[in-house]
């Protein structure tokens, strides 16, 4: 599998042989990871990003919170209980 360069390594790369300048711009255009982006929050079961349980701080996917539900003590209300 091919990495591909970010822009911030293709830009960096280029500045190297200019140390006032690669300085620079190293201390400001760093990337800042975030800790609340997409990439840190994961079911705790099966590391799916998408379709998030995060209310009471649960973590689970929707498929692994349907299995689990039960166990944890959720119970349905209305009709189809």
């Amino acid at each position: 599998m091919i990495k591909m360069e970010t822009a911030y390594e293709r830009i960096a790369k280029t500045l190297k042989g200019k140390p006032a300048k690669y300085s620079r711009f190293t201390r400001f255009n760093q990337h800042k990871t975030q800790p609340h982006d997409a990439r840190s929050r994961r079911c705790i079961r099966c590391n799916r990003p998408e379709g998030l349980v995060s209310m009471h701080g649960l973590n689970y996917c929707r498929e692994c919170f349907r299995e689990v539900a039960k166990d944890l003590g959720f119970r349905k209300y209305g009709k189809e209980a």
